[in-house]
């Protein structure tokens, strides 16, 4: 059984797409995260276990992938350092912002839930 999502729900009404995808729009450009280089997956915190295991994964799969963000990092902690944006042909556009790390996240948040689902065996002592 599926549960209806925010997502989806915006997805099929013409209405609420019609007033949020502007609004995100500009959000994203507001955000200023394109302008210092960065991808919206390298804003993931990288704390969590589940975020851990979807990096070492795609540093695994796609390599090269795994070094564009970590130069965008790099790139965008000197621009915060200078207190400087880059260059506007250096930015990254709404075409190339696409979600590299959310399907590893996604894979890994569900093996993790697999996993503890079936890790919930009860011992009962004998007497």
């Amino acid at each position: 059984m599926s549960s209806i999502t925010l997502k989806s729900l915006v997805q099929n009404s013409k209405l609420l797409s019609g007033f949020l995808t502007p609004a995100s729009k500009i959000y994203a450009n507001a955000a200023a995260y394109r302008q210092i280089g960065l991808r919206y997956d390298d804003l993931v915190a990288e704390e969590s276990d589940i975020v851990q295991e979807a990096i070492r994964r795609l540093e695994k799969a796609e390599p090269r992938e795994a070094y564009d963000r970590a130069y965008r990092i790099r790139v965008a902690q000197q621009c915060s350092l200078t207190q400087s944006l880059l260059p506007k042909d250096q930015w990254v556009t709404p075409e190339n912002d696409k979600r590299y790390l959310q399907p590893y996240i996604d894979e890994v948040s569900a093996e993790f839930a697999e996993r503890d689902a079936f890790d919930n065996i009860k011992v009962a002592p004998r007497h």
